[in-house]
């Protein structure tokens, strides 16, 4: 029996941060020590990172579409001040730089805004972000060095002239604004330039600093920002996992990482930190996956991301912050290259052009296993987050006792006092974690009540991770005592509450109702003096129960996991409606749209419309209790022609450099003496709407890709397919074809692969060939209820 005490929390402390809205400001949003606050009621924000400078503009409405049907509802972007200001005295903020455009889009789609300012941001932006020219500045940068200041004024002005009317009290989407990143040992600068930012007009209820490494922030001036990575690419070449990062698959108050950016640390830490007590647990740098160095490429699968995110919420989170979750590519328009690399200093060579991350989104717009599995940890924050943000967390009595600790099982318990949700971890990266068998929780609450639960022992499972809740509102009247699955979302079908709730793969489902109920449905049914026991043994679509109470009927539906991972929640067509579909879905206005791979994707709807309308649309069909449509898309296939150009390639030189003397990427001139491969890409690819990706797979240490003499992406080889999107480049690519260039791997560069994939870079070793090119179209695919208007 697993056991642990939970409290009620203590009162928040309130009135000390000076930040939130004005008064009389419409939905106004303000900060308290232990929570964000929005129109009065607790606020559980998801921030997603998206570089709108990185991307092309005329895609950011899709790509922000995709962010809230991943279930963000906070949208973080860096500005970097050398994009802004290569030159000197010229300022841009237009086409791909038009900031004010950016955050108008997100706003219209209804989505809050984070700014963050700088002027020193990083993102592996070259020097931070710095343009070159601050270099000929006599002055020291991130300090109140007045001539740092000077330069630093006019860049925060022009930024405030662009966000103008923007902020959240004039009725727009910005609710925060970042100042620097990563700065911590100059608190007495971010208070000015915190000061600077508002003396010019930037405006925002909420200001941040990044806290981690033990930052010295000013108090009660800046919330302090937390994050937590997987993997970490700024690590040395060594075999195994980055051992920091094992504490992020723990439940810990803990909230502060000294790993973050220790490449850029003279020396380690010695302070405590900002005072935990005053301020709310945030987070702004959640891995949404990792970025690839030239000298440590890691792999991140999709459990590593979900996992770590729902133990930081287990151990308190209450703002979940995702760095990146939208990948990107770096700027190839400035007069230098915009990447951090051994040239400018920096400890780490990153890609001269991808910076994908392996994102939730890809760098162009690909939708990965990730984006579902958060999506499904989004809707249960978005349902219960005001309840949850109000939680203090409670660890259990027997805590693993250490970082190396494996077979101690990971839970906490986030409660009120009378209510609650039960988190488990049983995943870690790398080292798998055993199943545990014969587990039941016992739960002492504040009202002296002890739940015990399940019913029966049972084995959670290798890789598991999940919440159960503790007294949890089905509406009627209805509280569920315990429940063996996770709460996703609630919702009114057919005038009737429904609950929707997630199995995890292994573990039976079984529901404690109160005594004295009826319940209908695929269940089994054991009624007790105390409470009324149901055991779903077939969770799947079909699982939808109907529980009679004292204020009448409510609908509980039991996913499996997999279905739960296709679970989207939309506001289409007049109605809140669940859409089970594996492809990524949109709601947009009188559309629901379909990005697919496929030629025949279908989707299911609860409630169905009375009728729907689209190209290819086949006729209904009843799956459980949803209504499923199949699509029938044009399946016309292209394929590339690949023709060898010169076969042959030559290592470059094993090279080490920047402050850590780390394997070096090939340089430009290397690419001379690379294989080279032409790809020609048929026009008629482009006639379905929708991206266009060129997938590769080759043997060989790095690649880069040409269009027109071009360079338009690039890759170090790491295990999965390199993609790249060509709709951006759809005419060029068309007109002179795609050249691909391989440099084999030079014998005594130091690099660290995934073990799992080790072998593939071996054969690098003086080996650069392609093995295979293919295009992958991605089709978008709209429907509408017939006669239904705008929503």
């Amino acid at each position: 029996m697993l056991s642990l005490r939970s409290q009620k929390p203590p009162p928040a402390l309130s009135g000390h941060l000076p930040m939130g809205s004005a008064e009389g400001a419409p939905r106004a949003v303000s900060v308290d020590s232990r929570r964000v606050l929005r129109a009065g009621e607790a606020w559980i924000p998801v921030m997603g990172e998206f570089h709108f400078s990185r991307y092309p503009a005329a895609e950011w409405r899709e790509e922000l579409l995709k962010m809230r049907a991943g279930g963000v509802d906070l949208v973080a972007t860096y500005l970097f001040w050398n994009q802004h200001e290569d030159l000197r005295g010229s300022l841009r903020f237009d086409g791909n730089l038009d900031v004010r455009h950016f955050v108008q889009l997100c706003g219209e789609l209804g989505l809050a805004v984070a700014v963050r300012i700088g002027p020193w941001s990083h993102g592996e932006c070259r020097n931070g972000g710095f343009p070159d020219w601050l270099e000929g500045v006599d002055c020291t940068p991130r300090t109140d060095d007045p001539a740092y200041l000077a330069v630093v004024e006019p860049y925060y002005a022009r930024i405030a002239h662009e966000l103008r009317g923007l902020a959240h009290d004039e009725g727009g989407p910005i609710v925060a604004v970042q100042v620097e990143n990563e700065l911590y040992d100059q608190p007495a600068h971010l208070a000015t330039l915190r000061r600077t930012a508002e003396a010019v007009g930037i405006r925002a209820p909420l200001w941040t600093a990044t806290g981690w490494g033990a930052a010295q922030l000013p108090e009660d001036v800046l919330l302090p920002l937390y994050g937590g990575y997987p993997e970490a690419f700024w690590e040395d070449a060594h075999e195994g996992w980055t051992r920091d990062m094992r504490r992020h698959y723990f439940f810990t108050p803990i909230r502060d990482d000294h790993a973050i950016g220790a490449d850029l640390r003279n020396s380690a830490p010695t302070g405590t930190g900002p005072d935990d007590r005053r301020y709310p647990y945030a987070t702004c740098e959640l891995g949404g996956g990792m970025a690839i160095a030239y000298h440590r490429r890691p792999v991140v699968p999709a459990e590593d991301v979900t996992s770590l995110a729902l133990a930081k919420l287990g151990s308190g989170s209450v703002w979940q912050g995702y760095y990146l979750y939208h990948g990107c590519s770096q700027r190839l328009d400035r007069s230098v290259p915009n990447q951090e690399s051994h040239a400018t200093g920096y400890p780490n060579d990153l890609p001269r052009v991808s910076y994908d991350f392996q994102a939730p989104l890809g760098e162009y717009g690909q939708v990965r296993p990730s984006f579902h599995g958060l999506r499904l940890q989004h809707l249960f924050l978005a349902d219960s987050g005001a309840d949850l943000a109000g939680m203090p967390t409670a660890l259990p009595d027997a805590e693993p006792d250490g970082l190396d600790d494996r077979t101690t099982l990971r839970w906490a318990v986030r409660s009120d006092g009378e209510r609650g949700f039960l988190f488990v971890n049983n995943h870690q990266p790398h080292e798998s974690l055993p199943e545990h068998e014969q587990v039941r929780f016992r739960v002492v609450l504040d009202d002296a009540r002890t739940v015990t639960f399940p019913g029966q022992p049972v084995t959670v499972p290798s890789g598991a991770h999940f919440v159960w809740p503790v007294g949890y509102d089905l509406g009627g009247g209805i509280r569920l005592g315990w429940a063996t699955a996770q709460p996703v979302t609630r919702l009114h079908v057919d005038g009737l509450p429904l609950t929707v709730l997630a199995a995890t793969a292994g573990i039976p489902v079984s529901l404690a109702l109160p005594a004295g109920l009826r319940v209908e449905g695929p269940a089994k049914v054991t009624a007790g003096a105390d409470s009324t026991l149901v055991c779903v043994p077939e969770p799947g679509a079909d699982a939808l129960l109907t529980v009679h109470g004292p204020a009448g009927p409510v609908r509980v539906l039991v996913l499996d996991e997999d279905r739960a991972r296709s679970v989207n929640r939309v506001r289409v067509w007049g109605e809140d409606r669940l859409v089970l579909c594996d492809e990524l879905v949109l709601a947009d206005g009188p559309e629901l749209r379909l990005h697919t791979v496929s030629s025949t994707p279908s989707f299911a709807l609860l409630p169905a419309p009375a009728a729907l309308s689209g190209p290819g649309l086949g006729a209904p069909e009843a799956d459980g209790a949803f209504t499923r449509w199949t699509l029938r898309l044009p399946s016309e296939s292209y394929e590339p022609v690949v023709t060898c150009v010169r076969s042959g390639a030559e290592a470059p030189p094993a090279r080490t450099g920047g402050s850590h003397n780390r394997a070096s990427a090939p340089r430009d001139e290397d690419f001379d003496s690379a294989a080279v491969y032409r790809i020609s890409v048929p026009r008629a690819a482009f006639d379905v709407e929708g991206e266009v990706l060129l997938r590769l797979s080759f043997t060989g240490d790095v690649a880069r890709a040409y269009i027109g003499g071009r360079l338009v992406a690039d890759h170090f080889w790491y295990g999965p397919e390199w993609e790249i999107g060509l709709r951006r480049f759809a005419d060029e690519a068309v007109e002179h074809g795609v050249e691909i260039r391989l440099l084999p791997l030079p014998r005594d560069s130091k690099v660290h692969v995934d073990a799992s994939v080790r072998e593939g870079l071996d054969a690098a070793h003086g080996a650069a060939v392609l093995l295979t090119a293919r295009l992958e179209h991605v089709r978008r695919a709209s429907v509408r209820s017939t006669g239904a208007g705008l929503d």
